[in-house]
């Protein structure tokens, strides 16, 4: 899902010249340095997101984290970027989009030195939360320069250029990572953000021209604060249940304020003068679909990838490097076939993209739940992988265009920034809930009876201390079969849901 600002002629400025004079004025060589730039920059984000979670069992055992932290890890980092992605946006049209890029690049940068030096978990999740900031700063804004730069006849083949970069660094990343876990450590996975920020900071400030919309809105600092605090007080009482249970009185009161600081968010979209999220859109039923969609469609993925790296490493032996490359396959299909899957969407209408390819997804999921540490990779999840993947690019492929096609015309934009946020709160939520089913069936089928002893033992299971015992074994599999037979049912609903909500036409060839 790709947000793309593209400013009218008389509305960006550059140095003082419409947008469309300056973009033609740029020179050949200069907008490909921009685009390098914002390639670049983007990359930081896209690396870090595809790279943390196959890192996630080293680090829990070297920092000693718990169940709960090691969620946080994840969730500092999704919680700000799904939460502030379209104030980013609206930041860098209003003051700015070279300076807003270039002070994400910075806030994430140091970040990332903060996390590859942390010697604690609390100070890990500290700076994952400042890195989730930096990015939503940097990732819209390196669409709006894009759009900003390159006029209307240059702006696809620039942005397709962007997207099929980020498609492999999402894909190299696991692999990269892992390989950096198992030969250096951890904490290299952070620190090779360094000179990729280097570079692009170098390149944005001598081949990026500043361009702002002269039409910009004043910014949503009301919702935007609104809905952070929401998202992590829900996200919070969700996490925690995992260890107190849902109705430890301290879980209670923490989801009861994030839904109420959820509903002062809505509130204030739907009344306040310069919404981020405009409620209005939501009277378009593909709109509503779509989102609906994502939310349930990312929710499974996130839940999955989050713990299918502890199954590959402590059920099936994999080294990190070898888990980072079973996902490979995903990455790679995703980033070949949307072309072909996006034609198909054309050829025979969005909605069939959008029903059958969670109903894929779907039954992926349930083939990796069949999948026992027993059976080799070629056999058991490896085709379970590849089929997740098929689902996963004949869905996402119609999504950005369903989304932008069922609004207004110059509401597109927002639209689509929309519906990226939706799926990393969809991410957010999922790392949450998933979690708690998981420790849920993990301590039903264990043969301690205390809460306690319990925990501890889920801590150890998820850790690569030492090997598992055979009841642990079994435990953690039945845990993981749990949570994948939920992200099943969630990308059904969403492909069903799909079906019956969006009525996008297919077009005219």
């Amino acid at each position: 899902m790709i947000s793309v600002h593209r400013p009218p002629c008389d509305a960006g400025v550059i140095g003082g010249t419409a947008h469309c004079d300056a973009a033609k004025a740029l020179s050949p060589g200069r907008k490909r340095l921009v685009l390098v730039a914002t390639v670049l920059g983007s990359s930081l984000a896209f690396i870090d997101g595809s790279v943390v979670n196959v890192a996630l069992p080293a680090i829990q055992g070297a920092l000693h984290a718990d169940t709960v932290q090691m969620q946080w890890i994840v969730n500092a980092y999704l919680l700000m970027l799904g939460a502030l992605v379209l104030i980013g946006g609206a930041a860098g049209d209003r003051y700015g989009r070279r300076r807003i890029f270039l002070v994400g690049i910075t806030v994430f940068t140091g970040a990332s030195m903060v996390c590859a030096l942390a010697h604690d978990v609390e100070t890990l999740m500290g700076a994952r939360a400042l890195q989730g900031l930096g990015a939503a700063l940097l990732v819209p804004g390196s669409l709006a320069i894009l759009g900003s730069t390159f006029a209307a006849d240059e702006r696809g083949a620039a942005v397709g250029a962007w997207a099929g970069f980020a498609a492999l660094t999402t894909a190299a990343g696991p692999v990269l990572g892992g390989w950096l876990v198992d030969t250096i450590s951890w904490r290299a996975i952070f620190l090779i953000n360094l000179p990729l920020a280097a570079i692009t900071v170098w390149l944005t400030l001598i081949a990026v021209p500043e361009s702002r919309d002269a039409a910009a809105q004043r910014i949503d600092w009301r919702g935007a604060l609104l809905v952070a605090a929401g998202l992590g007080a829900a996200s919070f009482g969700l996490t925690d249940a995992s260890q107190r249970g849902l109705d430890d009185p301290r879980v209670i009161a923490a989801i009861v304020i994030g839904v109420a600081l959820l509903g002062g968010f809505l509130w204030q979209e739907r009344h306040g003068k310069s919404p981020m999220m405009p409620l209005d859109l939501y009277a378009s039923g593909d709109f509503s679909g779509t989102n609906l969609l994502t939310l349930l469609l990312y929710f499974a993925l996130g839940g999955v990838f989050f713990f299918l790296p502890f199954e590959l490493i402590r059920l099936h032996g994999y080294s990190a490097t070898a888990a980072g490359a079973a996902l490979l396959p995903f990455s790679l299909i995703m980033g070949t076939l949307s072309g072909a899957a996006g034609k198909l969407a054309d050829r025979f209408g969005p909605r069939l993209s959008l029903t059958l390819g969670p109903l894929l997804a779907s039954a992926g999921f349930v083939a990796m739940a069949l999948a026992g540490p027993g059976r080799s990779y070629w056999t058991g999840l490896g085709p379970a992988i590849l089929v997740v993947a098929v689902g996963m690019t004949v869905a996402v492929a119609p999504l950005t265009s369903t989304v932008m096609g069922a609004v207004p015309a110059g509401r597109e934009g927002l639209a689509s920034g929309i519906n990226n946020a939706v799926a990393r709160v969809a991410g957010l939520l999922a790392v949450a809930i998933m979690s708690l089913v998981f420790a849920r069936v993990f301590i039903t089928h264990g043969d301690n009876a205390s809460m306690a002893v319990s925990q501890e033992v889920l801590t150890h299971a998820l850790s690569g201390a030492d090997p598992l015992a055979t009841t642990s074994r079994e435990a953690f599999h039945a845990a993981f079969q749990a949570v994948m037979l939920a992200a099943a049912a969630c990308a059904a609903l969403g492909g069903i849901a799909a079906g019956l909500m969006i009525k996008g036409r297919r077009k005219r060839l």
